[in-house]
Formats: structure tokens, sequence, C-alpha cells
């Protein structure tokens, strides 16, 4: 395992994180399992954790948590909020009133006294970002958390909250979580060289696309997966908007067999391999899961494999939507679109 300098934090991490999403009822909800996985990456060098409060409604960070008893010290721990766990006003976003909220939920879930890294999980047009970074400024004073990120921020994104904390004293950002794959690679343009610049460390999302490079889902195989049953046509490789997924997947496979790995392995070394990118996520469900992701922990790709990957899937090209659902505001409110018709 090797190990780097999450940003200008001083925190060393290990270059693959765990990722906690599968643990809870979404996928795994078996807690002693969860329990037994997160200790088998522990024990493989992996010393960086990520969940987040969304993750099965609270219970991710539940089995984090149990987990983490007696080796929380040796654990650099991270999490996120913003969307809503229930309903009601004022029980989601990025206002102050909710993070404040927000992190005595995760600290009493997680059962530390502490969070490394706490992220804001999405952007939110509603609310300041000198009212957010205010309240996560504030938190690191009181000991709470350690540090403080953004995840699937625009590269305008970062840039306008690290303005906003220079002019106004506050603390900045210093981490980013944004997807990146061998299929996903449009952070390439502007975001990795962004975060480059204000001295940012990433933990990137999704290394295996959504499961399209975990090797389990190849043009004419059976699709059937616990996530094809929640998105029925996540792998329908009729589906035009799937079909240059399919195309590229077939030739990493083939690219993999080459060099006598597993796709994954691939896929996880391609993700930690660019200068920008600190640490890669890896989500595994079981126990096998994991064991397969770790072997991309050795592997180093070399220029000529670089190139090749670059040949079938260009730098800065996604192949696909990687907004994971997430729509921003200017997107989705159509008055944010379209002038008033007295001013068309």
């Amino acid at each position: 395992m090797r190990y780097r300098v999450l940003g200008g934090t001083g925190i060393e991490v290990s270059h693959h994180c765990l990722g906690a999403m599968m643990f809870g009822s979404v996928a795994n909800d078996d807690h002693e399992d969860g329990v037994r996985i997160i200790h088998r990456a522990l024990d493989a060098g992996i010393n960086f954790v990520d969940t987040a409060d969304m993750y099965s409604a609270g219970d991710s960070e539940v089995i984090v948590g149990k987990a983490l008893k007696g080796r929380r010290d040796d654990v650099v721990l991270a999490t996120k909020f913003h969307f809503p766990l229930g309903e009601g006003r004022n029980r989601s976003g990025n206002s102050r009133r909710y993070v404040v909220r927000a992190v005595e939920d995760s600290l009493r879930r997680l059962d530390t006294d502490w969070i490394d890294v706490y992220q804001v999980h999405r952007p939110d047009p509603r609310t300041d970002l000198e009212e957010t970074l205010s309240a996560l400024t504030d938190l690191v004073r009181q000991g709470k958390i350690r540090a403080f990120g953004s995840s699937t921020f625009g590269a305008e994104d970062l840039v306008e909250a690290d303005q906003v904390a220079r002019d106004r004293g506050l603390m900045r950002f210093r981490t980013e979580q944004p997807p990146y794959s061998l299929l996903a690679r449009g952070i390439e343009r502007a975001v990795l060289p962004t975060a480059r610049r204000l001295g940012m460390g990433v933990l990137v999302w999704s290394p295996l696309a959504s499961g399209f490079l975990s090797g389990k889902h190849r043009r004419g195989a059976n699709a059937e997966s616990f996530r094809a049953t929640l998105t029925s046509d996540r792998f329908d490789e009729s589906l035009p908007r799937n079909a240059a997924k399919f195309d590229a997947v077939e030739e990493f496979a083939k690219l993999a067999d080459e060099m006598g790995v597993s796709l994954p392995a691939l896929a996880i070394a391609f993700a930690t391999t660019h200068p920008g990118v600190t640490s890669a996520i890896t989500g595994p469900r079981t126990m096998e899961q994991l064991e397969s992701l770790l072997e991309g922990a050795s592997l180093v790709l070399t220029d000529d494999v670089l190139d090749r990957i670059d040949e079938i899937v260009p730098p800065g090209t996604d192949t696909y939507d990687v907004s994971g659902g997430w729509r921003p505001a200017s997107l989705v409110d159509v008055h944010q679109r379209r002038r008033p018709l007295d001013q068309r």
C-alpha cells in the first residue's frame, strides 16, 4: 500500500480509500460482515475510510463506527452531509443550521469524538458559501472536525469557495471528491488542474464506473445484479447511451487480459495514476469484492499502457453522465434557463 499527503493538511492517507456506501440496507445490511470487511481493509494497509450520513439513512456510519472501535486513532475518517435523511424543512442542505445538526448526528452514529475530513456532499445554491465555510471553520476550532472539503463541485465552485474563504478570513476546502474512472475522465479538463493549483487533496469516487468496470457486465453477458435491479436499464446494451461504455469496456478488458490482470485492478490502478489524485474510493459489498480491488493496490501502469488507455477513452472525455443523479438548480429550474416572455 502506498501513502500520500492529503492536500495541504499534512495527513497521510492510503492511495486506496475504503468507501462504505455498500454497507447498510442499500446493499449489505449484515453489520458483522461489514465490520469484517472493514477490518480486512485496515489489515491490508488502508487507513482511509469514507462514508456519508445519507448512505442507508445513517446505517453505514453506524457500521463504520462499530468497525473502528479500538482502531480509531489509526484511521483517517471522512464523512459527508447535504442530502435529507428525513422529511421536513431545514433538514438538508449546507446552511449553518443544518451543518451543526448533521455533524452531531454523524458523530453519534460513528461513535467518535471527531471527524478527520467533513465534506459538503453537493453544492447548495440557496446557501451563501460564506455561511457554510463559516460553520465548518467553527467546527474545526471546536475540535469536532480536523479539516473539511467538497464533493462533486465544479472547478468554478472550487475557485469561488477558495476566494470567499480568503476574503472572509475563513478556513478553505482542503479536499474535493469527484467522479473519475477509465470511462469518466471529464475532471481532467478543469477540476483536477484547479484542485492542484489550490493545493487540494482529491479522493475520487466510482473508479469502477458504477459497476461497468467490475468485469461482470460485458456485451452479451447476463447483467442481472443488485445494481441492475435498482436501475433496470443501467446495463441495457440496447440503449444508445450505453453503447460507448460497452465499446470501451471491451477494449479495456482486452488490455487487462494482455497485462495478465483483472479489469477492476486496471481500473483502480488508473484512478490513482493521475498526479492530481490523492486516493481512489473503492466500495466493496462483499469480502470477495474487496480482495479483487486490493489486487490493484500494487499495480503500476507503464506509459505504454497509459497511452493505450488514452486511445480508448481520450483524456478529459466522459462516456456517460457522471452526475450520479444530481443536477444543479441551473438545469433543473426552468426559470433559470428561460427569459420571461416580455424579455425575449
